[in-house]
């Protein structure tokens, strides 16, 4: 039999009548025989209790006992029929399908309504042949110098989430209890709020953020401005960006030794060849940078004056000038990653200014983020430079990426316009001092044969040398087994190492307590790896 019927859409938006079959009256619970009246008030109760309690985890379980009704693919009732039929609110509906379709036994298509899921691997295409890519992706033309593998070990090792129980001492960010969480939410709720905030920004960056940028940078002398800097989606993509712009692929890049893994796997994956230049206590050896320049022809060397990762170095005063001096006669560019100025400790004397500061030449490029001193998420950083340079690394960054998302550089104006601001800064400083201190006591009372040769005042890790022969490898998994991560010392190097290290960061633990838990395990690993020489 056909009628006209009201018709709504599944989004409950616009109703429509047209001719259908109406089909038989669905009765819930289904029953067999006809209903006596006894039967009758049982359905009728169990109606009223259902619409007493109305929670999602009944009807959610009312609705996967009644999925084998349909076929896969089959459409089930509408939102408006299920309210009408349990008598719950649309609401309480709208949260039993959500919970099913997590469970992948319903696919909610907006506009048109649930269906019943396909059987878990019914039609799951078969996993194709990829083995020639393995041959695609080795093939190297002629004169292609470098490898275009990529090893990102270094880098995920600090970006990977530990076993519970596990004690992170090889992680590079600040630990949640050190994070201005309320101050990033306040920043983000206020950002979003300004006029204009989900508009597409300039792909250079916001002007507002581009000047602090440039007052950070420049210091108070004003030596940069707005228009030398690029805004970027973090330091490591700013890195990228640097060296994809200055190096040709298959140059060699001066990189100091030992330096971040992150800078020598964007090196090899940009097709260029990291060379190593050794540093001791004052950074960088403006001797043996010189020497390499010579002998390598190479056009770029990239740093870390400030708390160099991993040793703590901080370069010398009378290296800084060396430095400049050094690459501009040889017609080099310095690339300063400043990444941990915001990381000084209470008690460190005061700062030098950036290299960029000091720079009128444009053989800088400055490399800066607000990540480390905040949140791993809040991926805002800045690339300073001067002359046809910076013009390079704007196209180089426009296609990467486009722009930073305006809602992210608004908030991050925000943050470093807040009053809470540079009292987060004082409170980060005081901490990571503290911290500082109780694992240096805890490593010279539990690890005395680790040797600690510099003690830095910013940063967030120590720089072990390990005693010759020793086996970092072992070590870093007797840790693991014994509860705690920390960091071997290979992956710094872009060549031999010419000694064992570990590195332990002391900035992604809860506390001091958790610091000397730690290294009570780090000695149990310690006495395991003795143990097996």
């Amino acid at each position: 039999m056909a009628s006209t019927v009201p018709v709504r859409a599944a989004d409950g938006e616009g109703v429509a009548s047209r001719p259908r079959a109406v089909p038989s009256p669905v009765v819930w619970p289904p029953v067999g025989p006809p209903l006596t009246a006894i039967a009758l008030s049982s359905v009728a109760l169990s109606c009223a209790v259902m619409e007493q309690r109305s929670s999602v985890a009944e009807l959610a379980k009312s609705l996967r006992e009644e999925l084998d009704r349909y076929s896969p693919g089959e459409k089930l009732p509408s939102s408006r029929a299920l309210v009408e039929r349990h008598r719950v609110s649309p609401v309480t509906v709208s949260r039993a399908l959500a919970a099913l379709a997590a469970e992948g036994l319903v696919v909610t298509r907006p506009g048109a309504g649930a269906f019943r899921a396909d059987r878990p691997g019914a039609g799951a295409p078969l996993p194709g042949d990829t083995s020639w890519q393995e041959v695609a992706l080795s093939v190297e033309t002629a004169g292609e110098p470098v490898r275009r593998s990529v090893d990102a070990s270094g880098v995920l090792a600090t970006l990977a989430a530990p076993p519970p129980g596990i004690l992170e001492f090889n992680n590079g960010y600040l630990h949640s209890s050190l994070q201005p969480e309320r101050a990033l939410s306040a920043a983000l709720a206020r950002a979003g709020r300004r006029p204009g905030a989900w508009g597409r920004p300039p792909v250079e960056g916001l002007p507002e953020l581009r000047a602090w940028f440039a007052r950070e940078i420049g210091g108070p002398g004003g030596t940069l401005g707005a228009a030398d800097v690029l805004i970027t989606a973090g330091g490591q993509s700013a890195l990228t960006c640097a060296l994809r712009a200055l190096a040709p692929p298959g140059a060699p890049v001066l990189v100091e030794s030992p330096t971040y893994p992150g800078v020598l796997a964007a090196a090899r994956a940009s097709g260029l060849r990291p060379v190593p230049v050794p540093v001791d206590a004052e950074g960088v050896r403006p001797e043996l940078l010189a020497e390499a320049l010579r002998a390598t022809g190479a056009r770029v060397f990239v740093c870390q004056p400030l708390f160099q990762n991993p040793t703590g170095a901080m370069l010398a005063p009378e290296r800084r000038r060396e430095v400049i001096r050094i690459a501009r006669e040889a017609g080099a560019f310095v690339v300063e990653d400043d990444f941990a100025r915001r990381l000084v400790h209470e008690d460190a004397p005061p700062l030098s200014a950036t290299l960029a500061a000091d720079d009128p030449d444009g053989v800088v490029v400055h490399v800066c983020s607000l990540t480390k001193a905040t949140s791993p998420s809040l991926r805002v950083g800045a690339l300073a430079a001067r002359g046809p340079a910076l013009g390079r690394l704007r196209a180089i960054q426009v296609v990467d990426s486009f722009f930073v998302p305006r809602p992210l550089q608004e908030a991050a104006l925000e943050l470093v316009g807040a009053p809470s601001w540079p009292r987060h800064l004082r409170n980060v400083a005081a901490e990571l001092r503290t911290r500082r201190e109780a694992l240096v006591t805890a490593v010279r009372r539990e690890l005395p044969a680790l040797e600690l040769r510099y003690v830095p005042p910013g940063g967030y890790h120590l720089w072990l040398r390990l005693p010759q022969g020793a086996d970092e490898t072992a070590l870093d998994s007797a840790a693991l087994r014994a509860g705690v991560a920390v960091a071997p010392g290979g992956p710094y190097f872009c060549a031999e190492p010419p000694a064992p290290h570990v590195r332990l960061s002391f900035a992604s633990v809860a506390g001091v307590g958790e610091l000397a838990e730690g290294v009570r395990r780090l000695r149990t690993a310690w006495g395991e790896v003795l143990g097996r020489a």
